[in-house]
C-alpha cells in the first residue's frame, strides 16, 4: 500500500478530520497537514489527533502535499481546487469528499494548472453532526466511497486513490458522475428533505409526544443547512425527479387510505419493510 509524504486536507470538519486521524493511524501519510479558515477549528483538530501541522494559508498548507483532499461544502471546491492547484507541487493528485459530483466534475476535467489532476471521490458516511470533534477514525471502516473518474482520469490516478480509501478502511466503487448524481439523489439528498419536511411540519405544542421513531426518521434533519442547501441546489434536476416520484406513491397512499383500501397500504408497507429488511441495520 502506498504511504504518501504528506497529505494536506482542506476543511477539517468531521469528515476532514476523520481522514486525517485514519491516516495518521494506519500509517497512510508521513504527515497530515490541516487547513481552515478559523484557528478553532484547527485547535480542535489537534486536539483530536487528526493533523501533524495546521495553518490558515491555504498556499503554505498545500505547498509540499503530494495528495490533497478538498473537504469543504460542494458550492466552494472547484474555486478551492483551482487555488490548490496553483500552490502545491506540480502533478500533485487533488481530490474531495462533496456530495454531489456532476457540476464540480464538470468544473475540473478539462485540466489543472502545472500538471495538477482532479479526481472525486464520496465517501458514504458521516453524521448529522459537524466539526472535528465529532470526528472517528474509524468512520470509513467497511463503508462505500465512491469515486468518480472520466475519459480523462488516468489509470495510475484512479488507482492511487482506490487505494488510499481502501486504506483508510473503505469498500471503493467507480461511478460515473452523473450515475452518482443520480443514485445519491434517492438514497442520500431526497431522504434528507424528506426528514426535513416532516421535522419542520411537526406543531410545537407536539414536541414532547414524540417518540424513537419519531427521532430515528428525522435524525438527519439536524444536518447543516449551508451545506445541505448547497447539494440539494447541485443536484436539483435529480431531486425533482426523485420528488415527483415520492408525489406519485404518495398520492396512491392517501387514495388507498381514503378508500380504505387495505390491501393497497398492506402492499406499501410490506413493500418497505422488505426493501428496510434487506439493507440490514
Amino acid at each position: 500500500m502506498r504511504r504518501w509524504k504528506t497529505v494536506s486536507i482542506v476543511g477539517v470538519g468531521l469528515i476532514g478530520a476523520s481522514i486525517g486521524q485514519a491516516v495518521l493511524r494506519r500509517g497512510l501519510a508521513d504527515e497530515v497537514i490541516g487547513i481552515a479558515r478559523r484557528q478553532t477549528t484547527l485547535r480542535a483538530a489537534r486536539r483530536v489527533g487528526a493533523v501533524s501541522h495546521t495553518t490558515i494559508d491555504l498556499d503554505r498548507g498545500v505547498a509540499q502535499a503530494d495528495l490533497i483532499i478538498v473537504c469543504t461544502p460542494v458550492g466552494t471546491i472547484p474555486d478551492l481546487v483551482r487555488r490548490v492547484a496553483e500552490a502545491c507541487p506540480e502533478r500533485a493528485l487533488i481530490s474531495d469528499v462533496g456530495s454531489a459530483k456532476g457540476q464540480i466534475v464538470a468544473a475540473l476535467d478539462e485540466g489543472l494548472p502545472r500538471g495538477c489532476r482532479f479526481l472525486g471521490a464520496h465517501p458514504l458516511a458521516g453524521s448529522e453532526k459537524t466539526g472535528p470533534s465529532y470526528s472517528d477514525p474509524n468512520l470509513f471502516e467497511g463503508r462505500v466511497t465512491i469515486i468518480t473518474p472520466t475519459k480523462n482520469t488516468r489509470a495510475e490516478d484512479f488507482d492511487a486513490l482506490e487505494d488510499f480509501w481502501t486504506g483508510l478502511g473503505s469498500v471503493v466503487i467507480r461511478m460515473s458522475p452523473e450515475e452518482h448524481d443520480k443514485a445519491l439523489a434517492m438514497t442520500s439528498h431526497f431522504p434528507h428533505l424528506v426528514a426535513s419536511l416532516l421535522a419542520g411540519m411537526l406543531p410545537e405544542p407536539w414536541f414532547r409526544l414524540t417518540g424513537s421513531g419519531f427521532f430515528d426518521t428525522t435524525r438527519i434533519a439536524s444536518g447543516d443547512v449551508e451545506m445541505w442547501k448547497q447539494i440539494c441546489m447541485q443536484n436539483r434536476e435529480n431531486l425533482v425527479g426523485a420528488c415527483q416520484a415520492f408525489a406519485d406513491e404518495l398520492g396512491r397512499l392517501a387514495r388507498a387510505l381514503a378508500a380504505g383500501d387495505e390491501s393497497t397500504l398492506e402492499q406499501i408497507l410490506l413493500r418497505g419493510k422488505k426493501n428496510r429488511d434487506a439493507l440490514g441495520s
